[in-house]
């Protein structure tokens, strides 16, 4: 296998092997996967009319090895748009070859193409290799406490 990393936009034809990876993250990270309802939603809002993330994946040779979801937020004090990286993931097996940097090169390329005045995203505190990996790209790590409101909490179906 060689090295030649294609970035590939999230379509009808690469559907099935970005929820693969979603549900091979989600193991990684030891989180539930989606469950059929949420596939469904995923691919609507991806693939739908009015998109509400965008998503990548990336495949060497045949294969699909990394994917990544962002999205467009908006930071009041910069008065300009945050991009928010959701998920960058890399199967285990081909970590340590630049495929994660490459994917990262193009979110950042994507931000700067949008005038962003920030690039935001989340990383769990076990995830020392990527912890790591963002701190070699400059990202600082923020003094703040995320809370959120599950699904029920928010009243939704």
């Amino acid at each position: 296998m060689n090295n030649e990393l294609v970035i590939e936009k999230l379509s009808e034809n690469n559907f099935n092997e970005f929820f693969r990876l979603i549900e091979v993250f989600a193991d990684f990270e030891k989180l539930t996967p989606p469950d059929k309802k949420a596939r469904l939603r995923l691919k609507e809002d991806g693939l739908g009319k009015n998109p509400r993330y965008k998503a990548y994946l990336g495949k060497i040779e045949n294969k699909y090895v990394s994917y990544m979801i962002f999205f467009m937020t908006y930071g009041s004090f910069v008065a300009l748009p945050t991009l928010f990286l959701e998920d960058i993931f890399v199967l285990q097996e081909v970590r340590g070859k630049g495929i994660g940097q490459r994917m990262l090169d193009f979110c950042i390329k994507f931000a700067k193409e949008r005038n962003c005045g920030r690039l935001d995203l989340n990383v769990i505190d076990w995830n020392t290799n990527a912890i790591k990996f963002y701190e070699k790209n400059n990202f600082k790590l923020l003094n703040w406490k995320i809370y959120r409101l599950e699904r029920e909490q928010i009243g939704g179906n």
